[in-house]
């Protein structure tokens, strides 16, 4: 991003089945962020989202491979920008926040600013997505360190540098935990903003599955803390086996104190296997964390290659 020259801003608007609301998202937008260039990426919608879109001025372009991080995946890949809005089509963000969100961003040399929802519509944020995002949210705060209130948020902003440094592995909701996990293993400078939430407007649908989402979320949270985390992931598996392994040892050794004898060889066996099956654990963690950290310092050195945001 040049001195002088103003900061390239691109919204990105990933959508299916949205042409209801598509519209006014990005009408909103235009009005918000004046000379902002709007991407919508349609992840093959069988209404007439890509026609709304278009009609409204975005830029639109079609993903065939379903699932929202597999869009956000190819928006990260394709636009070339200096600062990236993200915002779901469902208009239920509001898009009045983001010069705010922009102007912190650029101030403090930050690389992400989350829009944390905020809203007194039950309808708009139900009780069991609440609950489930703070208990999703405890638990990566658990094992990567501070966190967001709201790492679920689908409305954020980033730098240059943090979009292209990420390296989108997920393929469905999940994204969104990754997003928030590729930023506090860099330990990138962030931030988080209340910003206000709505409920869909009628004849709008969600696409999100509370229980089958979650599941996924869950799912995506344990695989990070394998491969970002391995040394501390395998040690609890050689922790685990071990102490099974001592806890079904004692008894044997108070027979063989006693006695002399071993009359539970079986038990015994289990025991010495447990103990060699914690080892390699342990071991694989030693190891994988090495590779880990290698793997940390590339992410880095791509990172640091691009300018941070700053202002003209």
């Amino acid at each position: 991003m040049s001195a002088q020259t103003e900061p390239r801003i691109a919204v990105l608007v990933p959508c299916l089945n949205e042409a209801s609301t598509i519209g006014r998202v990005v009408e909103d937008f235009r009005v918000a962020l004046p000379g902002c260039e709007i991407f919508v990426f349609d992840n093959n919608s069988t209404d007439a989202t890509r026609d709304v879109a278009r009609l409204a001025g975005a830029q639109v372009r079609t993903v065939a491979l379903r699932g929202k991080g597999n869009v956000i995946r190819r928006m990260f890949a394709d636009v070339e920008a200096d600062i990236y809005i993200l915002v779901d089509g469902d208009d239920t963000y509001d898009a009045k926040a983001t010069p705010r969100m922009v102007a912190m961003l650029v101030d403090e040399g930050l690389d992400m600013v989350v829009g944390s929802r905020v809203s007194e519509e039950q309808a708009a944020y139900r009780f069991g997505h609440r609950f489930g995002n703070v208990l999703l949210t405890r638990c990566v705060s658990l094992i990567f360190g501070r966190t967001f209130s709201d790492m679920l948020s689908g409305f954020r902003v980033f730098s240059r540098r943090y979009v292209k440094s990420f390296p989108a592995h997920a393929s469905g909701f999940e994204t969104e935990t990754e997003l928030t996990v590729h930023a506090l293993e860099l330990r990138m400078p962030v931030a988080e903003i209340p910003t206000p939430y709505k409920s869909r407007p009628e004849g709008s649908a969600s696409k999100l599955n509370t229980y089958r989402d979650g599941f996924r979320i869950l799912v995506t949270i344990a695989k990070l803390f394998k491969s970002e985390k391995p040394f501390a992931f395998f040690s609890l598996g050689f922790g685990l086996c071990a102490l099974l392994s001592i806890v079904l040892a004692i008894p044997l050794f108070e027979t063989y104190l006693s006695t002399g004898l071993v009359p539970r060889l079986p038990t015994a066996l289990l025991c010495v296997a447990l103990m060699l099956f914690g080892s390699i654990l342990l071991v694989c963690g030693i190891v994988l964390d090495t590779v880990t950290h290698g793997r940390t310092e590339l992410k880095r050195l791509a990172y640091m290659a691009i300018p941070g945001p700053r202002r003209a």
